[in-house]
């Protein structure tokens, strides 16, 4: 009598519990790569599209404080044996603008400081010289930024209000300050001048001629 034989099918082995989990952690790190790819792609989109407005804004907003576009650079030539007096033209008033940079033992050079009027660039001054412009009578906006192509020295910028009337002279300096580096600008300040204080200023400053750069 012959005997019958059954087989039985093997059964598949299953996976061990750390295949399992490092297949988990794979799908799960190519999830967050994904997701961290995706949300990078977002924020630079983000950024491409606020980045032109921000620098409208900003633009107009030195503009509106007087200042004009930084591009522009000037030549600046300085006499220091001319000390020219000028007066006003009937129906302007005239506004000097004077530039005071301490200089220590350690300075080397001056600095250019231009100096805007209601959003334009109306001339600069260099190595505490001095130079003057006309004004119509009424309400005005005073800017003064440094020139200089060291990256964040040329958005030192200060402002400062003016309500000329005909006739009438008025005085500004530019008070350029440094802390730690005598030749590197941290701070810029505009301020008026005393009338007396600006003539003697007048007296003892170089005097300047500036045209923008091409």
């Amino acid at each position: 009598m012959k005997r019958s034989i059954i087989r039985v099918p093997a059964t598949k082995r299953r996976a061990s519990p750390s295949k399992l989990w490092r297949a988990v952690c794979e799908v799960m790190t190519f999830t967050l790569v994904a997701s961290e790819t995706a949300m990078i792609k977002l924020i630079l989109a983000v950024l491409l599209l606020i980045t032109p407005a921000f620098a409208q804004d900003q633009t107009a907003a030195f503009a509106a404080a007087g200042c004009g576009p930084d591009k522009i650079k000037f030549d600046v030539k300085t006499n220091s044996h001319q000390h020219t007096v000028a007066q006003p033209q009937p129906g302007k008033a005239l506004v000097y603008a004077f530039e005071d940079f301490p200089h220590t033992g350690l300075t080397i050079g001056g600095v250019t400081t231009k100096v805007g009027l209601d959003g334009t660039w109306v001339g600069a001054n260099y190595d505490n010289s001095y130079f003057f412009f006309l004004v119509d009578p009424g309400d005005h906006s005073l800017c003064a930024s440094v020139q200089s192509s060291v990256p964040g020295t040329s958005k030192l910028k200060a402002a400062a209000s003016l309500t000329a009337e005909a006739g009438k002279v008025y005085y500004f300096w530019t008070l350029v300050l440094h802390v730690s580096d005598p030749n590197r600008p941290t701070e810029v300040k505009l301020e008026p001048v005393d009338p007396a204080e600006g003539r003697l200023l007048i007296a003892s400053s170089p005097f300047s001629t500036s045209r923008p750069k091409n």
